[in-house]
C-alpha cells in the first residue's frame, strides 16, 4: 500500500480516468484550479494520511522522526547492523536527491560523503538499498525491457524514488517556497531539470502507479543506452502500453512530445495512448494524438 494519490488527498473524483488510458479509451477534457503553488504544497504534505491534519513544525517533525527511526529502529529490527544511523541518513539524503533519475548508485555512494569526506563503503551500501525498498521506503521504478529486438538497445538501470516525495524533500530540507525558488541539492549529472521538477514527477509517479496497481497493469520507465530516447513512466496493461511524459511547464511544446511520437511509432498498435502530465489547467488531445492531462485532472 503506496501513500496517497494527489486525488485521494483532495477528494477527486472526477476528470480523465486511468483506466480509460490504459483502455485506449480516454477522451482528455476538463479544467482544474489546482497551480504550480498546490502542487507544491502538496508535494511538502506527503500522502501519508496519519500526517495530513499536520502543518509547519509539527509535520516536518513527524515525517524527521520517521526517517530518524527508520536508521535506527527499523533498519536493525531488520539484522543489519547500524553502527552509525547518521550515515544512513546521509546515504538517504543523496538518494534523494537524485530523485526521478536514474544515476548510477556509486555515484549516490560518493555524494554521500560527511564532514571528514568519507562516504559509506560499497558493502555497506548493498544492503542499504534492499531492506530500505523492503520496508518500503525506497521505491525505485525499474526499466522496461520487453522483449522485442526492435527495444534491445534500454538501459536496465531503476529510476530513484522514495515512498513520498515528501520524505525526498524533507531529506533535503525543502520546503513548498524553497522548491517554487527553484532552490534544491546539487547532484551533476543526476538530472536535466530543476528539483521541483523531479519532485513533481514522483508525485505523478506515486499516483499513476497505484493507479495502474489497481489496474492489474506493471509501471516502468524507459532509457535507451546513450540517452537518445527517454520516457518517464511506461505503464503495460492487458491492453497494451501507455507512454506517459511529465512536464513541470504548464504548457507543452513539440519537442515536449518528441519521445511519446517516437515510442507510439516503434510499438504500433500495442501502443493504446501517449500522453504529458502537467500542471496546467486544461486537459486536451493534440492534433497528434497526444493526449495533455493536468495531474489534478487524473483519477483511476
Amino acid at each position: 500500500m503506496r501513500p496517497l494519490t494527489l486525488s485521494e488527498r483532495l477528494g477527486l473524483t472526477e476528470g480523465v480516468s486511468f483506466a480509460d488510458l490504459l483502455a485506449g479509451s480516454a477522451r482528455p477534457a476538463g479544467r482544474t484550479p489546482l497551480t504550480l503553488v498546490d502542487y507544491a504544497r502538496e508535494i511538502a504534505a506527503g500522502g501519508f494520511p496519519g500526517l495530513r491534519h499536520l502543518s509547519g513544525r509539527s509535520l516536518t517533525a513527524q515525517l524527521d522522526g520517521y526517517l530518524e527511526r527508520v536508521a535506527t529502529h527499523d533498519l536493525p529490527a531488520s539484522r543489519l547492523r547500524v553502527r552509525h544511523p547518521a550515515t544512513v541518513l546521509r546515504w538517504l539524503r543523496a538518494y534523494a536527491a537524485a530523485t526521478a533519475s536514474a544515476t548510477s548508485l556509486e555515484r549516490i555512494r560518493r555524494a554521500a560523503a560527511g564532514e571528514a569526506g568519507a562516504s559509506p563503503s560499497r558493502t555497506a551500501v548493498a544492503p542499504y538499498v534492499e531492506l530500505l525498498t523492503a520496508l518500503r521506503v525506497l521505491d525505485p521504478v525499474p526499466a522496461w525491457l520487453p522483449s522485442r529486438t526492435h527495444l534491445a538497445a534500454l538501459t536496465v538501470a531503476p529510476k530513484h524514488h522514495l515512498a513520498d516525495p515528501a520524505l525526498a524533500a524533507r531529506l533535503v530540507r525543502v520546503g513548498s517556497a524553497d522548491l517554487l525558488r527553484g532552490s534544491g541539492p546539487p547532484l551533476r549529472g543526476a538530472r536535466d531539470g530543476s528539483f521541483m521538477g523531479a519532485l513533481f514527477e514522483s508525485l505523478v509517479t506515486l499516483s499513476v502507479r497505484t493507479f495502474a496497481q489497481r489496474a492489474g497493469a506493471r509501471t516502468y520507465h524507459l532509457r535507451t543506452q546513450g540517452g537518445r530516447h527517454e520516457v518517464d513512466i511506461v505503464v503495460e496493461g492487458d491492453h497494451g502500453v501507455v507512454a506517459l511524459e511529465v512536464r513541470l511547464s504548464p504548457t507543452v511544446s513539440d519537442d515536449d512530445v518528441t519521445h511519446l511520437r517516437w515510442l507510439r511509432g516503434v510499438l504500433g498498435e500495442e501502443c493504446v495512448d501517449v500522453a504529458v502530465v502537467t500542471t496546467g489547467p486544461e486537459a486536451y488531445r493534440r492534433r497528434d494524438g497526444v493526449a495533455v492531462i493536468p495531474l489534478g485532472l487524473l483519477v483511476a
